[in-house]
């Protein structure tokens, strides 16, 4: 079974559960529950080397809380640093403050030791409205470095191609597209 094939099965057979009116899947990538089975990890890791030219990339750049166990093992097999944007204030020199509002959470993010002329990756776990990603977005270009690529491991809803309407200089790209019909997932790529 190659990675897209481990990625796929693991979603096809993630749980669903309501919240209200809305379907919603848990995945250990996107959730951290139910355990992570490291073969997924793996071919998530490896899908995403595949998807980016690294060549030129100084810095990888998760989001809080799955961007750490996602951005972790990309960062040790191409040897780029990484920096996740928190939900925490540290208060260093040149932290910027970002204004996130999702259709889930709202709330303030930070980013930390992002320098001008930086080209980085920003890589999330999951895509849905683009509330999360287009607050990055912004808090990124406050610091004056280059957004080169923004890799999501899971696309729902409209918010990739917002994004891509938004800011046409930024590839952006999912490795996975899905919708849900009522507790079904349906993979759509």
């Amino acid at each position: 079974m190659d990675s897209m094939d481990v990625l796929r099965e693991s979603l096809a057979n993630a749980p669903v559960i309501w919240k209200g009116d809305y379907p919603y899947f848990i995945h250990p990538i996107t959730d951290g529950v139910p355990r992570l089975d490291a073969k997924v990890l793996s071919a998530v890791t490896d899908l995403s080397i595949e998807a980016i030219d690294w060549s030129s990339v100084d810095l990888i750049l998760g989001i809080e809380a799955m961007g750490l166990p996602l951005t972790s093992p990309i960062s040790v097999k191409t040897g780029i640093p990484l920096v996740i944007a928190r939900k925490r204030e540290y208060g260093l020199e040149g932290e910027i403050v970002i204004d996130q509002n999702t259709g889930y959470s709202k709330g303030a993010m930070y980013l930390n030791d992002i320098k001008p002329g930086e080209k980085i990756v920003i890589v999330d776990d999951v895509l849905s409205t683009g509330g999360t990603l287009k607050s990055i977005i912004e808090g990124v270009k406050k610091t004056g470095a280059h957004i080169q690529d923004i890799l999501v491991v899971v696309e729902k809803g409209k918010g990739l191609q917002m994004l891509k309407s938004k800011y046409p200089e930024i590839n952006i790209e999912s490795l996975v597209k899905l919708e849900m019909d009522g507790e079904k997932i349906v993979l759509l790529n």
